[in-house]
């Protein structure tokens, strides 16, 4: 089985540090690894301009209009059979390039979308198919590695790579004061640990489960949950979208839901498709508005608006 490893710290830090430690247990392990350090790559920020939801609705395909190095970076992701993400801690939560990758990944690596898209590609002759190791099962484990205390958002931010393509996470750990996490031997083992199972994980696909802290969300082992208004204890998961209630049993705080919540959580087919259907039809709409003329009067009456716009150095006569 194949490990890839890819830190986004700088040259030789403790990412680097760490994500070698772990893909040498791996390789240990009877792992073939590869380690990439992705700054070296050029991978730029999503613009947002929906060609890759669109496209996959309507039969265009799994496209991007960014031209950059990801699609070779995600081709060696998608020949892998487990994934590991080695991330410095910004702000508490995932650095920029992380989110870059995270909306990189987006609606062009949605299985559920995806999916679609193959079904359309097999009832239309015109249609373009997707590339099928997009539905390929897949193992990944993140660790987040952070200068202070300042950590809480990272487990969570590393969840949302994980969501789209509907990879299995086997282990999602932070290190919270780990300057010097190369000098802390129980650190140094608790990362080869990670290694140890996310090769056993990539091995054998169907025995391959979540092996780290429980969380609070039972299904998907979540501590970030988002809360309405008021003193209701009404919850919404913000990692699978489960929505229901927090309640607290003898002391411990659980997360519970009806039963037939489940098939809406956005990490599982069912309620991908859900989401699908949701883009499908709001797409269509956006496209149809535009014909209409409040659409149009709008649009001109926009572009009317007479701005200052300040310029990028670059940019300036």
């Amino acid at each position: 089985m194949k490990i890839v490893g890819v830190s986004l710290g700088t040259r030789n830090g403790s990412n680097d540090a760490m994500c070698k430690e772990a893909l040498i247990a791996a390789q240990e392990a009877g792992a073939e690894v590869s380690f990439i350090h992705l700054h070296d790559w050029d991978i730029q920020y999503c613009t947002g301009c929906v060609a890759c939801s669109r496209g996959l609705v309507m039969g265009k395909g799994n496209i991007c209009t960014r031209k950059d190095e990801f699609d070779e970076f995600r081709s060696i992701l998608l020949d892998a059979d487990g994934v590991l993400v080695v991330d410095p801690i910004f702000e508490k939560g995932g650095s920029a390039l992380f989110h870059s990758l995270m909306d990189r990944f987006g609606p062009r690596m949605d299985r559920g979308m995806n999916v679609v898209a193959t079904k359309i590609a097999e009832n239309d002759p015109n249609a373009k198919p997707v590339d099928p190791r997009l539905l390929k099962d897949k193992v990944i484990s993140f660790i987040g590695i952070g200068g202070s205390d300042w950590a809480t958002a990272i487990e969570y931010d590393h969840t949302m790579l994980a969501l789209s393509p509907g990879w299995k996470i086997i282990d999602n750990e932070k290190f919270a004061w780990s300057k010097n996490i190369i000098m802390e031997d129980e650190k140094v083992e608790r990362v080869r640990e990670i290694g140890r199972n996310l090769a056993a994980a990539a091995a054998d696909y169907e025995k391959a489960e979540w092996k780290g802290d429980a969380g609070i969300c039972p299904h998907c082992h979540s501590k970030n949950f988002y809360f309405g208004e008021g003193d209701s204890n009404a919850a919404v998961c913000m990692t699978c979208g489960i929505e229901g209630k927090i309640e607290v049993e003898n002391g411990k705080v659980k997360f519970v839901f009806p039963p037939e919540n489940e098939s809406h959580a956005h990490d599982i087919l069912s309620g991908k498709f859900i989401h699908a259907d949701d883009i499908k039809e709001n797409e269509g709409k956006a496209i149809a508005n535009r014909s209409t003329e409040k659409y149009k009067a709008s649009a001109e009456r926009i572009k009317s608006y007479n701005l200052p716009e300040i310029l990028p150095p670059s940019k300036r006569a």
